[in-house]
C-alpha cells in the first residue's frame, strides 16, 4: 500500500485553482486521482469561502462531494487537545494536523509555518515541488 494523503484547505483551492507550479500540480492531481481525503474542517474552510466567481464556487463544491471527508472523532479531539497543550497552533489547523496523525497520513499543504513544528507528522508542501 502506499502513502496515504489528507488535503489541507489552502492545497484544495490552490491546486483546483493551478496556482502550483508545474510539478506542484502534477504532485497535487495525483493525489487527487488516486484519493481526496479531507477533514471535516477543511470542508467549513473551502466552503465557507465566498470566491468572486460561482464556478470556483462550484468546482469546490463538487471537489468535496466526491472526496472522502473524514468526521471529527473522538480520538482526534484527544490528539488535537495534546497537540494544542504542546505546539502553538490554531484550533482548525490542530484538527486538521491530529486527523493526519490519527490515520497516519501524509498532510499536503502550504503552510509551513504551522505544519513543520508538528512533532511527527508527515507533511509535503506542493509549493516547494
Amino acid at each position: 500500500m502506499g502513502t496515504a494523503y489528507l488535503l489541507d484547505t489552502n492545497a484544495i483551492s490552490k491546486g483546483l485553482r493551478g496556482l502550483f507550479s508545474e510539478d506542484g500540480l502534477a504532485f497535487f492531481r495525483s493525489v487527487v486521482d488516486t484519493e481526496a481525503n479531507f477533514s471535516v474542517i477543511t470542508r467549513i474552510e473551502l466552503l465557507g469561502f465566498n470566491p468572486e466567481d460561482s464556478k470556483t464556487e462550484q468546482t469546490f463544491q463538487l471537489f468535496i462531494s466526491e472526496g472522502y471527508e473524514y468526521e471529527l472523532t473522538e480520538e482526534i479531539v484527544q490528539a488535537t487537545i495534546n497537540l494544542r497543550k504542546t505546539v502553538k497552533i490554531k484550533l482548525p489547523d490542530a484538527i486538521i494536523a491530529a486527523t493526519a496523525l490519527v490515520h497516519k497520513m501524509t498532510l499536503v499543504s502550504d503552510n509551513d509555518t504551522d505544519f513543520l513544528r508538528v512533532p511527527k507528522l508527515k507533511y509535503v508542501n506542493p509549493a516547494r515541488l
